[in-house]
């Protein structure tokens, strides 16, 4: 978060405490009560456990469901390898085959002609997604008591970096309908049925997939059972939102590259290469991958207690569980071609906070 929001929040802080010495707010929040002191700070430390489970990952491409493009040259041996199990081709695959042997294994791009590929506009993928992990971190926990019971607080403390374990395999649903063609001649009558799902990346192979920066500030009012002066240990419950933001991130280095590797597949369909595409093969292309991830608010809730050592300084415990959830994108693209392929998925954090400090009242 930016210097400039965490001067917003300290100036709505100070905001409320002004309104509240300036207006009466009922016997709830009576400035007329006696015996209690009206801030509180705390520190300790925060455990963060998310409890939400991973969301599946929907990929667009710059490929349009429909898309003609050129094969150029490709091996007799990519074909059969992408040719559609579900359709009887055994007579066309004898056939590249014996091709095969008078082309020296590759049709050239004179005589591969073009396809009409589809299944790479978008498609979802089932089992795949992205989880945090638990994180301890220092918490700071700032309070002002309009009455004995009733108080506002601040949650804060020092950004962790958490890491994005990544979960299951993505591939790529390419199907095709490829024309050979003769002296510039389509030949229709061999059309080859192409499908095959292209693997792109396992998320879960490398360690975690991505981290980032967690911002999460929050506000809640309280309400504390008990008084000052004649019980110690006072428990609490409390209410409001969190809201946050994420910096920071990046992307595992070597999922990194199964998505570079990727954007050249698509790449090189654009650029009329199909046949390359389907063989992995490195495009004029420089694909570049980025990751972002959307700012949230999340109700949140808590429960806790303080334990007094004497006026001014206590314990406090506290358990709080947000509902929080936000969007990842990531996005591969290339300086000429423009976006190649676009990635999205919801992260549940929804954290369980354990908080465990020292405070001061004054």
């Amino acid at each position: 978060m930016h210097q400039s929001a965490f001067l917003c929040i300290a100036a709505s802080f100070a905001s409320i405490s002004a309104t509240a010495q300036a207006a009466d707010f009922s016997k709830y929040f009576s400035m007329e009560a006696k015996g209690f002191k009206r801030f509180s700070v705390s520190a300790g430390a925060l455990h963060v456990m998310p409890q939400g489970k991973a969301q599946p990952f929907t990929v667009q491409t710059a490929v349009p469901d429909g898309t003609v493009a050129k094969n150029g040259a490709i091996k007799v041996d990519t074909v059969l390898n992408n040719l559609n199990k579900n359709v009887d081709q055994a007579g066309l695959a004898a056939a590249l085959k014996s091709l095969g042997y008078l082309t020296g294994g590759t049709l050239p791009a004179n005589l591969s002609g073009s396809s009409k590929i589809s299944g790479l506009q978008s498609w979802d993928n089932p089992g795949t997604g992205l989880e945090a992990d638990d994180v301890t971190t220092l918490g700071l926990m700032t309070s002002y008591f309009f009455t004995d019971n009733v108080s506002i607080e601040m949650k804060a403390g020092i950004p962790p970096k958490v890491d994005l374990q990544g979960q299951g395999k993505i591939y790529a649903p390419f199907a095709a309908i490829a024309t050979p063609e003769l002296l510039g001649l389509p030949l229709k009558f061999m059309n080859i049925d192409l499908q095959n799902n292209i693997f792109i990346t396992d998320l879960g192979a490398y360690g975690p997939a991505a981290s980032a920066r967690a911002w999460t500030p929050a506000f809640e009012f309280q309400y504390h059972f008990g008084k000052t002066g004649i019980n110690k240990f006072r428990p609490y419950v409390g209410a409001g939102m969190m809201y946050a933001y994420f910096n920071e991130l990046e992307i595992n280095p070597r999922t990194e590259q199964d998505l570079i590797a990727a954007g050249h597949m698509i790449a090189n369909i654009k650029q009329g290469q199909a046949g390359a595409s389907l063989e992995r093969k490195t495009s004029s292309a420089n694909p570049q991958v980025d990751l972002e991830a959307t700012d949230a608010f999340a109700p949140i809730v808590t429960a806790g207690f303080t334990y007094d050592f004497n006026d001014k300084w206590f314990v406090a415990a506290s358990i709080s569980y947000a509902q929080l959830k936000n969007e990842t994108t990531i996005t591969v693209t290339d300086a000429k071609l423009g976006e190649l392929i676009r990635s999205k998925a919801d992260i549940e954090i929804n954290p369980l906070m354990i908080y465990a400090g020292v405070g001061i009242r004054f």
